[in-house]
């Protein structure tokens, strides 16, 4: 939670009648926390350069327009001020969504770096949330953890759209990126092996379930461990229990690590197979000369 809204929040705390000198510094706090907001850049990259810069308070005077939703972070109706998805895109590549060549990365602050396509950006119902309605002094926390999702936070209107597994719901949103991803990643890709084996489809499946916090052979989402270096997870874990924690990691442990409950035994055994490729592909750069 930024400073001034856990300021803001102790102050109005405190018991007691509210004098004129409190009633003014509370002004001053909201007006600040609603500054900090406004103030926020959010980055534009092109194969991991910066090409330009959105100013959270513009995109908030341009494009924004009051929103409802449910929110499965929140776990609760919300309402937004937020500017559609693929206007922030257009006006930050120049281009429609549905244009753009390569592939879409989602890098927020923590390092948490969720990959999309084009064409799930351009669809209808994704919007960039800049400030919560039902919260002045800035965004509520949710979770065990009291997450700020702002400056940027990305959601979805429609219900089909509330999977965030499908969808990218990135919070605390810093950068929108287009790159080639197998190119940006040569090293997570299980070279030498054909386009129809299962370590590829496995490959798929990390791409679009695992690299958003997981890196391997260093590269992709830094939240999580890395998943081959310097061991792969299926050393030193038997293939059957690496099946059951991705599922449910809550059966082993409490932490941040979702479950995957939606994904098949077929889609478990591909994964393991992409790992176990991977495993004979090491590449670890704090190893290279």
């Amino acid at each position: 939670m930024p400073f001034a809204a856990r300021a803001l929040h102790r102050l109005l705390s405190i018991g007691g009648c509210a004098s004129p000198g409190r009633v003014r510094l509370v002004a001053a706090l909201l007006l600040l926390a609603a500054v900090s907001a406004q103030a926020a850049m959010l980055d534009i990259l092109r194969d991991g350069a910066v090409v330009r810069q959105l100013d959270g308070a513009a995109l908030l005077r341009d494009c924004a327009r009051a929103i409802e939703l449910d929110d499965p972070y929140y776990e609760a109706r919300k309402r937004f001020s937020a500017c559609p998805l693929a206007t922030v895109v257009e006006q930050g590549f120049g281009i429609a969504p549905d244009r753009l060549e390569g592939d879409v990365v989602f890098r927020a602050r923590d390092g948490y770096a969720k990959v999309s396509t084009p064409a799930r950006i351009a669809e209808e119902g994704g919007f960039v949330a800049l400030r919560d309605l039902d919260r002045p002094e800035g965004f509520a926390p949710f979770g065990r953890g009291a997450t700020d999702p702002g400056p940027f936070y990305v959601v979805w209107m429609k219900p089909s759209q509330r999977d965030t597994h499908r969808y990218p719901w990135p919070y605390q949103l810093a950068a929108i990126e287009v790159t080639n991803v197998r190119a940006r990643y040569p090293h997570t890709v299980p070279a030498g092996l054909a386009d129809e084996s299962p370590a590829w489809r496995g490959y798929e499946i990390y791409r679009g379930e695992c690299m958003a916090c997981h890196s391997v052979n260093g590269e992709g989402g830094t939240v999580g461990p890395d998943l081959n270096i310097p061991q792969s997870i299926v050393e030193y874990r038997p293939e059957a229990q690496v099946k059951a924690y991705i599922r449910n990691p809550a059966a082993f442990r409490y932490g941040a690590m979702p479950s995957h409950e939606h994904l098949s035994p077929a889609d478990l055994d591909a994964l393991v197979a992409y790992f176990r490729a991977m495993k004979d592909r090491k590449h670890d750069p704090r190893k290279q000369p």
